[in-house]
């Protein structure tokens, strides 16, 4: 682990080049260390795929206290560094009408959009950050079979709900906006509730589980088919 200052009140823990299963459980086991046992130090932190920022209160503390700090919590919750997060299982109504991109990866990939549903769906994806947008939740890896570049030009409107995939990550927009993933369905669990006792249904280090549901059933959840999405599309 190394530790970088990052601002007049705030350190950067990074834990590796780069993001994997063991890197990401190593930052969430800081994470809850440091927010447990620091907490009257600490404004807050943000983890990310490899690295976790810590704000503190500069009226209580300085760097130096901070970073020694850190280190003492971290190695006092050696224990932590295993545990996993919750599970969630979110459920996607996939389909060419609710995911436009499914033949793309298709054509790209050679495998059936029958295939590509399953391979998305057969994963347990790790939460690894919150981002771009709030309850924005970057997920990893998808198979690789299946990961896709950004497409070459972004769409002007992507719908509240959307499942994309993007290289090896997979997300879901929590609310309509521009976007360059690769759309394979619709989700009809809100991401981003701000008015809700909880805000998200997941948090970084927990794991996603994809399952299949039928069109009716994404509509019985409380799902709904873009309008503005479906005429952008057609006139593709």
């Amino acid at each position: 682990m190394k530790i970088h200052v990052a601002g007049e009140n705030s350190l950067i823990l990074y834990f590796g080049e780069e993001a994997n299963a063991e890197v990401a459980a190593q930052v969430q086991a800081a994470n809850n260390a440091i927010r447990e046992q620091m907490a009257e130090l600490i404004i807050d932190t943000v983890p990310s795929y490899a690295s976790l920022l810590v704000i503190f209160d500069a009226y209580k503390c300085d760097h130096l206290q901070l970073r020694k700090g850190i280190r003492t919590a971290i190695e006092a919750n050696v224990s932590g560094a295993g545990q996993e997060g919750t599970v969630v299982t979110l459920p996607v109504y996939y389909s060419q009408e609710s995911g436009p991109d499914l033949s793309l990866i298709s054509e790209r990939s050679g495998l059936s959009v029958q295939e590509i549903i399953d391979l998305h769906q057969s994963e347990e994806y790790r939460v690894y950050a919150i981002g771009f947008a709030p309850g924005f939740a970057y997920l990893g890896q998808v198979d690789e079979r299946i990961a896709s570049p950004r497409i070459a030009t972004p769409r002007k409107y992507v719908p509240k709900g959307a499942v994309g995939i993007a290289d090896r990550q997979t997300a879901i927009y929590p609310a309509p906006s521009p976007g360059g993933w690769n759309l394979i369905g619709l989700c009809p669990i809100p991401m981003f509730t701000p008015e809700g006792d909880s805000l998200m249904p997941v948090a970084v280090g927990d794991r996603v589980k994809f399952k299949a549901i039928t069109k009716a059933e994404f509509l019985d959840m409380g799902g709904e088919l873009d309008e503005k999405f479906l005429q952008q599309e057609a006139s593709a």
